[in-house]
């Protein structure tokens, strides 16, 4: 499977997974599958319903409202249509039957062999960039330069990665005969398909020009991924990384501990993030200690669909000028949010307050509305045919220049 099909499938599975949280720092309402977007038009019943979720509002929401015209909307729209009326793209209320859904914690996976692969035809096949681990690949034996020349007979010369992707991938529990070329030898492999789970961190040791550089990609900000990125980071050290390359490139955010987390790892002590509302106390998050050491060079890869939790990190590395911003402005999300369950099921998940980075940069552009987000260090502007490899050219040979 290729590089942007993976980033497609973690994008939509880390949209589902951040509305089932309770703070989060995500919030992309077109990224929504339609067929959820559609729940949204449910409508409350109940009066102790409605003076509940008036009552929230009018105490949490991050500016003061009118909540007489708020409930009159209610009553004769629904809730759904009041708290849409209050022009905020991050705010919802959420039926019993859709937050239920949202309970069950969705994990990214596919259906294949489990391997990442390049973006173009090499040798007259697809080159293997990345095996998952645990994966049917990964049990098979195949590594990362490992050559897809053929599957099932079929001969991938001349396909497109994509026709040949579809050939390799297949439902859990089919087999696959692949040819594969591994330096001047060539293998025969069945392997069967299987439901392979997508980590929410990868990471790989590349070697650029002599210098060992850890990458590192980080697909969202849920439960333990600060502690799983460290072990990694930890792993790359031991295993000789001179630089670090962290991709938060499409990360949309998630849980703002994790956020602080993520941060710590690489800065000792200072600001992580400010967050202020109107019902909430001004709060300064700071490094937890116990950072790796700041002489090894690091750079960040970033685009348009960087958010939240994702902008507090990279926001924060160059702040305290620890690392290299690579890529496009980030999406430029400057408000939270704060989920509050509701009596009968449901949920109202509104924005509580605006965060600041460490130079008390807000990255929207006042309340709810899209900022310019971070601006890179050094602009590498997304090339729809290669957009991963073009920044992290950059980066690599950033990274070079500053390993001693």
């Amino acid at each position: 499977m290729s590089k942007p099909s993976l980033r497609k499938l973690k994008l939509t599975a880390a949209v589902v997974w951040l509305l089932a949280v309770g703070l989060w720092f995500g919030g992309h309402p077109s990224w929504l599958p339609s067929p959820l977007r559609s729940i949204f038009v449910s409508q409350s019943s109940g009066q102790q319903l409605t003076s509940q979720v008036m009552s929230l509002l009018g105490k949490d929401y991050f500016r003061p409202l009118n909540v007489k015209t708020l409930e009159n909307t209610a009553t004769e729209q629904g809730l759904e249509a009041a708290v849409s009326s209050l022009d905020d793209p991050y705010s919802h209320y959420y039926p019993p039957t859709l937050y239920q859904s949202f309970q069950n914690v969705l994990t990214p996976q596919v259906s294949g062999i489990g391997v990442d692969v390049s973006a173009e035809q090499v040798d007259g096949g697809v080159a293997i960039e990345e095996v998952i681990q645990g994966s049917p690949a990964a049990k098979a034996g195949l590594r990362h330069g490992d050559i897809i020349t053929a599957a099932n007979g079929k001969i991938l010369a001349g396909l497109t990665v994509d026709a040949s992707s579809k050939l390799i991938s297949g439902k859990a529990g089919t087999n696959v005969r692949l040819t594969i070329k591994r330096g001047k030898r060539k293998l025969m492999l069945t392997i069967t398909r299987a439901d392979v789970i997508v980590p929410v961190v990868s990471s790989k040791l590349l070697t650029y020009k002599g210098k060992r550089i850890a990458y590192l990609e980080l697909s969202i900000f849920a439960q333990d991924s600060a502690a799983e990125l460290r072990s990694q980071v930890l792993t790359m050290i031991h295993q000789g990384a001179q630089g670090l390359i962290l991709d938060l490139r499409d990360n949309p955010g998630g849980f703002v501990t994790q956020a602080i987390g993520v941060a710590s790892i690489f800065i000792k002590r200072g600001t992580i993030v400010t967050t202020r509302g109107r019902n909430v106390a001004t709060t300064v998050y700071t490094a937890l200690g116990n950072a790796i050491a700041t002489k090894i060079p690091m750079a960040v890869l970033v685009d348009r669909g960087t958010a939240s939790s994702a902008e507090i990190v990279t926001g924060a590395l160059k702040d305290h000028r620890r690392a290299t911003v690579i890529g496009t402005n980030t999406y430029g999300k400057g408000v939270f949010q704060e989920i509050e369950q509701l009596s009968g099921g449901g949920a109202l998940d509104i924005t509580v307050g605006e965060y600041f980075t460490p130079n008390g940069e807000n990255l929207g552009a006042g309340g709810v509305k899209e900022g310019k987000g971070i601006v890179p260090n050094i602009y590498v502007p997304d090339n729809p045919q290669d957009r991963d490899r073009k920044a992290l050219d950059v980066a690599e040979q950033t990274l070079a220049k500053q390993i001693k």
